[in-house]
């Protein structure tokens, strides 16, 4: 490797060391926009810092995982549900000798789109613009069009990524597979960690043979979880997960999906307010056009006012949200003595 460069080294070790079925930076698809290549970083690593550095990633900070305004410090967010995504992926790639790189890059970003208030937002967006909203196809135009303007012009495989994570879709790499699955294995796992310290359950609750497969722990599953996609994964052209283990996992989340997603009466009502708030939100703005762009400041051109004004709101932290429904529709109080 004498006399490459830093950038070209990190490539020439990609096509030496990774898996004949890895992504290798080197022949990506490349951008929408081309642009000369970085003297140090491969396309997958500028990809990754790009995801980073953006405002969107900061906000999923202040954005909803599953409950709602949670008082108490260790309650996930949207962010750390993603940084979890990020190191679990991260494992499982470096074991199958996949690119770590653009599994971090699409583990980073497939949220970047999520609206406030969780799933309840994205339903709520998803009931009242004409088009419908799933965010999977918001982060794409996150990262597409609406971050600085231009959009980040990520490289095709981290798109595909992003935009292929949720459903029956299925990413075009490995790398992608990976994500998608391991965003199912960080929700399931920290759902259940989050509802426990909230008593919404207890250790008994949960079913005794899942706990028989998957572990009596929260780390203890995470482990069987990630094994079982290793040991199935081996030098194979996919991503899969042991059978045993995968039809745990899957059980393990109908049962969140009936006790705690859907099945906790407390979370069902405070969802139906963030609903409303969001619908009088996303209508005051489609019909308050002045208003929606002093603003908006990160308005793409072009766009009509219902897709700005769903850009506006999804984009929103849930406090800000909260925020400007106060202003928009309580009443300010005054005349208040000292």
């Amino acid at each position: 490797m004498a006399g490459l460069g830093i950038r070209q080294r990190t490539e020439a070790l990609e096509r030496e060391v990774l898996s004949p079925y890895a992504a290798r930076a080197a022949e990506s698809r490349g951008r929408q926009r081309p642009e000369p290549l970085c003297e140090i970083r491969t396309e997958f690593q500028r990809d990754r810092d790009r995801i980073i550095h953006s405002r969107a990633f900061r906000r999923l900070r202040g954005k909803t995982q599953v409950f709602l305004s949670p008082e108490g410090d260790h309650y996930r967010t949207r962010l750390t549900h993603t940084l979890e995504v990020a190191q679990i992926a991260r494992t499982i790639a470096k074991a199958l000798r996949l690119n770590e790189d653009l599994t971090e890059a699409i583990a980073l970003a497939h949220d970047l789109g999520h609206p406030p208030f969780g799933h309840a937002g994205e339903a709520a967006l998803d009931a009242v613009y004409p088009g419908g909203f799933r965010h999977n196809e918001q982060s794409l135009r996150v990262v597409d069009v609406l971050e600085g303007k231009r959009g980040l012009n990520l490289t095709w495989e981290v798109r595909d990524g992003i935009l292929n994570h949720v459903g029956e879709l299925r990413p075009a790499t490995l790398e992608g597979q990976v994500g998608k699955l391991c965003d199912r294995i960080a929700y399931v796992n920290h759902d259940i960690d989050d509802a426990l310290r909230a008593g919404v359950l207890s250790e008994a609750d949960l079913p005794a043979d899942l706990v028989a497969v998957l572990g009596d722990r929260y780390s203890a599953r995470i482990h069987t979880m990630v094994r079982a996609v290793i040991t199935a994964s081996q030098d194979q052209p996919e991503i899969r997960m042991e059978e045993q283990v995968r039809q745990a996992m899957d059980r393990m989340r109908d049962f969140m999906f009936r006790r705690v997603y859907h099945g906790w009466n407390q979370k069902q009502a405070e969802e139906a307010k963030a609903k409303r708030l969001l619908r009088r939100l996303y209508e005051f703005y489609v019909n308050n056009e002045e208003q929606l762009l002093r603003e908006y400041e990160g308005a793409a051109d072009g766009d009509d006012v219902p897709r700005l004004a769903l850009d506006y709101v999804a984009g929103m932290t849930d406090r800000y949200a909260l925020h400007m429904y106060q202003r928009h529709f309580l009443p300010s109080p005054w005349g208040l003595e000292p």
